[in-house]
């Protein structure tokens, strides 16, 4: 493996972090305050093709592989992780790229770059959480058509969405319980569909996050993905084993922002005559914080450069998910600590980062999901 960005890689990099810096603040605090998803925000990002970027160029993307991906996350989430959140407006493109029909990825997959259109991916239940096997929403066919009835919790997008890939039971009778779920497209705005904004998040309050309920939505069976009914468990491995991939670099992309944020603190802090970082004490929690990081940046580096080879290591993207939560609930715990006080303000800028970095942790498969995953690999199944 290369560790060291391509000039296109550090040229994605550089742009990234000058337009969160220049961009987030602005309207970070506001959208985390009121909750709300930053549009205006979201449009000048894509007006700089920062959305969707792994997107092949045929379909309207700009055809970059997922180590590109992550570096915009990271850079991103450095700045304000509810912002960068902006980035999962092309959430399931994923699986549309990798599943859908010729046809379906023509029409729907050239209006993420542009801004024309938001997607979501419909896949936890209130009663299923990380079981998806137990999700029971239901596809029914009638005619040339499916009609759907369930609930979708904790979805991304939910409310801003403008389509959503809605994971599904539709073959309930199947004995092959990997064969019992697929994707459908449902438009959100079909007459049954409704989606209620889930209010009080702990953090990333700037990403949307919505309860979706279907009743008897009604769609064409053409918006099934892919070809065949019974697809979808190994489709929604797919799209788990890609965003536990850019989840890894929210993680990095928090305890980085709040490591920069506690380095500038400490080297201005003065108690007892001089400033806090000439303790030891104090530079060995920077030492460790620097080595968790970098140890997780490494880690998560090579989970990219595996996907871009067309290598799929569910060790090795698990293991990057994992670290990179415990490092981000690790090294903004010390960042808040460093800064004493002025850490539980919010006018310091790193509380935030306290309340954000906690989804890592649960979301594309919890600490525990990845754990057993881990460990199936590592001793069999």
């Amino acid at each position: 493996m290369n560790f060291e960005f391509t000039e296109v890689q550090k040229d994605i990099q550089t742009a990234a972090r000058e337009f969160a810096e220049k961009e987030f603040p602005e309207v970070a605090r506001e959208c985390d305050e009121r909750e709300e998803f930053p549009e205006k925000l979201w449009k000048k990002a894509c007006g700089l093709d920062f959305i969707g970027v792994f997107i092949k160029e045929e379909y309207g993307g700009a055809g970059l592989g997922f180590t590109e991906a992550a570096i915009l996350m990271e850079e991103f989430w450095r700045v304000d992780p509810g912002c960068g959140n902006i980035l999962l407006t092309a959430f399931g493109a994923e699986i549309l790229q990798e599943f859908a029909t010729e046809a379906q990825k023509k029409m729907y997959l050239p209006l993420i770059r542009p801004g024309k259109a938001i997607m979501g991916c419909g896949i936890t239940e209130p009663g299923a959480g990380s079981d998806v096997f137990l999700a029971a929403t239901s596809a029914v066919k009638d005619g040339d058509e499916y009609v759907i009835n369930g609930t979708k919790t904790f979805i991304t997008n939910g409310t801003i969405a403008d389509y959503i890939l809605v994971f599904c039971v539709t073959d309930p009778e199947t004995k092959d319980r990997l064969k019992r779920h697929s994707f459908i497209l449902v438009e959100t705005d079909r007459p049954g569909f409704e989606a209620t904004k889930i209010k009080g998040k702990m953090g990333i309050r700037a990403s949307d996050t919505a309860e979706l309920s279907f009743s008897n939505v009604r769609v064409p069976k053409r918006n099934l993905v892919g070809e065949l009914e019974g697809d979808g468990f190994k489709q929604v491995m797919h799209l788990f084993n890609l965003n536990r991939i850019l989840a890894s670099a929210q993680g990095i992309g928090a305890a980085q922002g709040a490591f920069d944020k506690a380095v500038k603190h400490i080297t201005k802090r003065i108690q007892f005559g001089k400033s806090i970082s000439s303790f030891q004490g104090v530079q060995f929690m920077i030492a460790e914080m620097a080595a968790k990081i970098e140890v997780g940046r490494n880690m998560l580096h090579k989970a990219c450069w595996l996907i871009d080879q067309g290598i799929f290591d569910p060790k090795a993207i698990s293991i990057a998910k994992l670290f990179a939560g415990e490092t981000a609930i690790s090294v903004v715990n010390d960042a808040v600590q460093l800064h004493g006080g002025y850490g539980y303000i919010a006018d310091y800028g790193v509380e935030h980062f306290y309340r954000d970095a906690k989804i890592v942790e649960i979301y594309e498969g919890t600490r525990e999901i990845e754990k057993v995953t881990i460990a199936r690999e590592v001793l069999g199944r």
